[in-house]
């Protein structure tokens, strides 16, 4: 595992985000024949999206200073800003035209914002 991916995962509380990991990893590595040539990396990635999507339509609740986004805002802030994928890459790899994830991710920044505004 990758530093940044294993990093992701230490927590004592998230076996769900290991349980994801492990089953994007063991379908990149079941169609590892038909990658041809593009990146393994990215593919594990689309998978652990496309993973987390569906899960987090069931979430409820959570710690943290993520916990009261949406999903799919929290999502697309992970991509855009802590992975640093382009809008552009995080729109084709969730399916999402380029401007909903564009808004996903300004909607986010601004209820962090106002969050730690009110915090201060």
């Amino acid at each position: 595992m990758s530093g940044a991916a294993s990093g992701a995962v230490s927590g004592a509380d998230c076996p769900a985000a290991r349980r994801l990991l492990a089953d994007a990893l063991a379908r990149t590595y079941a169609g590892w024949e038909r990658l041809r040539g593009d990146d393994p990396y990215d593919h594990t990635r689309r998978e652990l999206c496309a993973a987390f999507a569906c899960t987090g339509r069931r979430h409820h609740g959570g710690r943290g200073l993520l916990a009261p986004l949406p999903p799919l805002e929290r999502l697309v802030l992970v991509l855009c800003v802590y992975e640093g994928v382009a809008h552009e890459v995080a729109a084709a790899q969730l399916g999402l035209p380029v401007e909903r994830v564009r808004v996903l991710s300004g909607r986010a920044v601004a209820a962090l914002r106002a969050r730690r505004q009110e915090a201060a």
